[in-house]
Formats: C-alpha cells, sequence, structure tokens
C-alpha cells in the first residue's frame, strides 16, 4: 500500500482529478470528522474526494484538550450510551487503530469530603473501568485506585494539603488532534481517496432539487473546479449552518459554538507525576501531561464572532488560573504561561441554554437529495460519525457498497509499531541518533518514522534539532511539507508540529530557519519566505493583544488585526 503522501505535487493532481470524472463521494471539510468520513467512504470502494477550505484540522480538530476518553462526567447524566460507545472507540485507538498516536494518561481526582464522596466518585469511576472492560477493550488501561492523602501527595506534590482528604486515580487517553487528522487524511490518501487542502467550496452544482457537486476555488493558485458527485457529504463542524446556506435550504437542525480556551505550562510548574481531573462551578477542569508541558483546560462559553479564529480573552485566562490556583500549593501566574489556544466546540443547538449541557451527540441528515449533513458529536466518536455519515450516503447511491470496515483499518503507521518500538535502541545505533529522539519519532509517526530517517540519511543536518524549539528535528519541518501536507509556516508551527504553543516566544524565534527548510520542498523563493515570518509574527502579536483584552468582543477585534490569507 501507498503511504498517502500530501506533497505539493498530489493537492494538483488531487484536484485535477476530482474535476475530471464524477465521484462517487465528495466529502466538504477536513476535520476529524470529514477525515474519517473519507477514509470510510474509501476503504468501502467508493471513489472519494476530500476538500478543506484551509488546512487540515485547522478549526476544532486542532484545538481540543487532546484526550480519547469515554466522557466520565457523562456518566453523572446517565448518558451510558454515549460513554459506552466512547470508551469502545477508545480501545480500538489505543490497541488496534493508532496504538503509535493514542497513549495511555494517569488523571488524579482529589475528595474534597470524607466519606460519601469516595463512595460516590468511586462507584462512578469503578463503572467507567467495568464498561471499558465490557467492550472488550479495556484491558489495555490500568484501573483505577483508591489513594489516602498522603499517598495522593507523593504522587502529586503539587497539590495544597488542604485541598483534599483522599483522592482516586483512574487512566483515560490522549492524542495529538492535529497529527492524529493529517494521519487520517494520508490513510484515506493510501486507500485511493483524492485531498486538497486550501480548496474552498464556493456552492453546490445542482440539477433541479438534486446536489450534484460543488466548485472549489483552489485558494493557492486561484483556478476554480467544478467537481461532481453522486453524494456530497458537509462535515464543516461549527460552519455547518454557513455550508448549509449555500444550498438555500433551511437546515434540520443549527450547530451552536462553544468557545473552550487551554493554557500551556512548563512540566517544572506543576509538580506531579499525573494529571489532574478538577471540578468547577459548571464543569471539570484538566491538568493534562503534555511531553515537557502541562495543558490546562478548558472554558465552556457560547461563541458568535469570529469562527476562523476565535480569540481567548484575559478573563478565560484567569478563570483557568484561579481554577487550577484553588488546589496548587504554589500558584501559577501570567508569567507561566508558555502557550494560549482556544478552540470552537460544534454543538447541536436547541436542546439547552446552558452550552456545556447540550448534547456531544451526533446527528446526520439528508436535508436535500445527494447532500447528507453530519454534525455535533465528539472528538473520540469520529469514526461512529463518519460511519453514519457513509451509511446515510450510500441510500442515495445506486450502487451495491460493502459495510463499514474502518474497525480493522490501523492508520498509517500503526502497522509494526510496537515491533519497531521494541528496537529502537538499534535504529538509534543506526542513525547516530539519541534513543530519546527515536522515541519522539515514533510517538509522531509510528513506522513512518522510516520516511523521516530517510531525510536525514540523504542530508545529515536534517539531524540536527531546530533552534529555538530543540524538542523537533529540522528533518521533521521538510517532512511536514513535503508528506504532510503543510503549504505554510503557520500550518508547521500550529498543527505539524506544536511549537506555537510549546515555547514562551510562540516559535518566532526558529519561524525563518522552518521557512527556509520548507521554501526548497514549495517552490518558495526569498521573498515568499520573508512574506511567511512576517504573517507569522503578525498572527503571534494578534493572538498576544487579544488575550491582553477584557472580553471576547474586544479579543475577537484584536485577534483579527492579522491578516488571515499568506499572500503568493
Amino acid at each position: 500500500m501507498r503511504t498517502g503522501t500530501l506533497g505539493p505535487e498530489q493537492r494538483a493532481e488531487s484536484l485535477a482529478a476530482m474535476a475530471e470524472r464524477e465521484l462517487d463521494v465528495l466529502v466538504v471539510g477536513g476535520g476529524v470528522v470529514g477525515a474519517g468520513t473519507a477514509l470510510d467512504a474509501a476503504t468501502r470502494g467508493l471513489s472519494t474526494g476530500l476538500v478543506e477550505a484551509r488546512d487540515w484540522a485547522s478549526g476544532t480538530s486542532s484545538r481540543s484538550s487532546k484526550l480519547i476518553h469515554g466522557g466520565l462526567r457523562y456518566l453523572e447524566m446517565l448518558d451510558f450510551a454515549l460513554v459506552r460507545e466512547a470508551l469502545k472507540e477508545r480501545g480500538l485507538l489505543l490497541e488496534r487503530l493508532a496504538p503509535h498516536l493514542v497513549k495511555p494518561v494517569p488523571f488524579l481526582y482529589p475528595l474534597q469530603h470524607k466519606g460519601w464522596e469516595r463512595l460516590y466518585a468511586g462507584s462512578g469511576v469503578a463503572l467507567y473501568d467495568a464498561m471499558s472492560i465490557a467492550r472488550g477493550h479495556g484491558r489495555g488501561l490500568p484501573r483505577h485506585r483508591h489513594l489516602t492523602r498522603g499517598h495522593a501527595l507523593r504522587v502529586a506534590p503539587a497539590l495544597k494539603k488542604d485541598a483534599l482528604v483522599g483522592a482516586l486515580q483512574y487512566y483515560d487517553a490522549q492524542m495529538d488532534d492535529a497529527r492524529f487528522v493529517a494521519t487520517l487524511v494520508r490513510t484515506a490518501v493510501a486507500y485511493g481517496a483524492k485531498a486538497a487542502n486550501r480548496a474552498r467550496v464556493t456552492g453546490f452544482l445542482r440539477e433541479g432539487e438534486r446536489v450534484v457537486g460543488a466548485r472549489v476555488q483552489d485558494v493557492e493558485g486561484g483556478g476554480e473546479y467544478e467537481v461532481r458527485a453522486k453524494q456530497v457529504v458537509n462535515a464543516t463542524g461549527v460552519w455547518t449552518d454557513d455550508t448549509q446556506a449555500m444550498v438555500g435550504e433551511r437546515g434540520r437542525f443549527h450547530v451552536r459554538a462553544s468557545k473552550g480556551i487551554h493554557l500551556v505550562v512548563p512540566k517544572d510548574r506543576i509538580h506531579s507525576t499525573t494529571g489532574l481531573i478538577l471540578r468547577t462551578e459548571k464543569s471539570v477542569l484538566f491538568v493534562i501531561p503534555w511531553g515537557r508541558h502541562w495543558i490546562i483546560g478548558t472554558t465552556d462559553t457560547d461563541w458568535d464572532l469570529d469562527k476562523a479564529h476565535p480569540a481567548a480573552s484575559s478573563a478565560d485566562i484567569d478563570y483557568l488560573l484561579e481554577h487550577v490556583n484553588s488546589v496548587l500549593a504554589v500558584p501559577l501566574t501570567r508569567d507561566d504561561v508558555e502557550g494560549v489556544y482556544a478552540g470552537l466546540r460544534p454543538l447541536l443547538a436547541g436542546e439547552s441554554e446552558a452550552t456545556s449541557k447540550l448534547s456531544r451527540e451526533h446527528t446526520v441528515a439528508h436535508p436535500v437529495p445527494g447532500l447528507v449533513v453530519v454534525a455535533g458529536g465528539k472528538y473520540t466518536t469520529y469514526r461512529v460519525m463518519a460511519k453514519d455519515a457513509v451509511d446515510e450516503a450510500v441510500h442515495g447511491l445506486d450502487l451495491r457498497v460493502a459495510e463499514c470496515v474502518t474497525e480493522d483499518v490501523p492508520l498509517l503507521g500503526a502497522e509494526g509499531f510496537r515491533a519497531l518500538w521494541n528496537a529502537r535502541a538499534r535504529v538509534a545505533a543506526r542513525t547516530g541518533l539519541h534513543v530519546v529522539r527515536i522515541e519522539h519519532l515514533l510517538n509522531r509517526y509510528g513506522t513512518l518514522t522510516e520516511e523521516v530517517l530517510d531525510l536525514v540519511e540523504a542530508d545529515s543536518s536534517l539531524g540536527e534539532p531546530l533552534q529555538g524549539a530543540d524538542d523537533y528535528l529540522r528533518a521533521e519541518i521538510v517532512y511536514a511539507a513535503s508528506h504532510e501536507g503543510a503549504r505554510h509556516l503557520d500550518d508547521v508551527l500550529t498543527r505539524r508540529t506544536r511549537i506555537s504553543i510549546e515555547t514562551f516566544d510562540r516559535g518566532t524565534r526558529c519561524a525563518r530557519e522552518a521557512a527556509g527548510l520548507m521554501a526548497p520542498v514549495l517552490g518558495w523563493d526569498e521573498g515568499q519566505i520573508e512574506r511567511e515570518v512576517q504573517h507569522y509574527e503578525k498572527r503571534v502579536e494578534a493572538e498576544r493583544e487579544s488575550q491582553r483584552q477584557p472580553d471576547d468582543l474586544t479579543a475577537d477585534a484584536a485577534r483579527l488585526g492579522a491578516p488571515d490569507i499568506v499572500p503568493l
């Protein structure tokens, strides 16, 4: 099987091929649901196209809490079906589909009341574990355990002694959400899908009331294509209503955006060997291990401003710091914050006024012939959403189509991952790289690590770390442009790597070096390198300015001070 390279040549070929002959399915939206839908359709033998207006995972799917979880708090809402489904998906991803990308992560839940709380919370966590094992996909994670206060403080010395009377520890899973989506897209391409980012749908093609395709604008090259398809799937998340409006038909449901922000702080600012989960008056707050950092989040507030660049305000940041500091012996300050990111959850509207209570379940509809809409849901259950969307599309196809097989289709890099992980010391000796570097690569690329190492073998300078962001090798920047569909500097520093949130300078120190590494792959001259760097620096400054503003309105206005598209 091909490895699904997403280089500039593949993108151009995909756009031309999509316009050349009618597809069975055209998927609009390159987040996790759209990418999953393209993979589902392609692995059923359907001719499939996937287009995304910006970059892969540039919206919600790169700005999550980066957890693959059953949703422990949904048990409290008695939403057993959602939890059961999510736990099954968590197990599949950990054990079969993406063991290189999805990893176990421990969480400590501090108890603040003696007696009843341990019984109540302990029963919930025990049920969570039991449901996971009952699905046959929970044996890869350790079981929960009850801790005394002394034991909990040894596990998490950062906690105030008076912040807990004891604790529970349980396990969930995490991943790099944007990297997961890029791998999904590449897997779909390896199975025959055609995919192009920076390809914006500007309208739908109609024959009578039937949708028969879409007009697609190449945002980079400026050309426009008519892509005809027997079925079009709208998987545009928080843009669902905007995309539906192009059809001129009233939607059967609406999608409402809820903003969640996260802070990133260095590992040494919180002394703990485990993540934390804390109750707030509105929801729950996570402190999540993230390499040499912690991610702290999230908020849950209504958002009706710019969807492309949701902004974190000063009030949002203060809210998270206040709540996490309520349990920390050494409080965090603004100076401890390396990175901030904000994302929008696509929630099905009309079920409750409080966004934190809106359903995370998904809906699939066929509002007009030829058009399927999928919306809502949560990251963990993307594969189920994709299956339901393709099942719905199949009803409109005059074909006998195979059932969904994605439960048994590992993502690229998964096949043979554990064997290569066991051989990591040999790989390190062969390449001259430290074994820690090899482990870093294996946890990002799985067995595709060999492709990255091929670049180092061809040019030994690519085996050096990036200056100012030494967690990443120079080869990873080249690989992002040549194999992973990165078209701009922002794509690499924000999504293919996480440099934009993992360094105090937000990636500005390494921006020029990274742009220089991308240039030969993408055909940039010195002028384009300069434009890419300036665009990135303006984006960082606009985000910093938005985070100084007191509320959503002023934060949104400040964030929109930076241009959206890099001039070519």
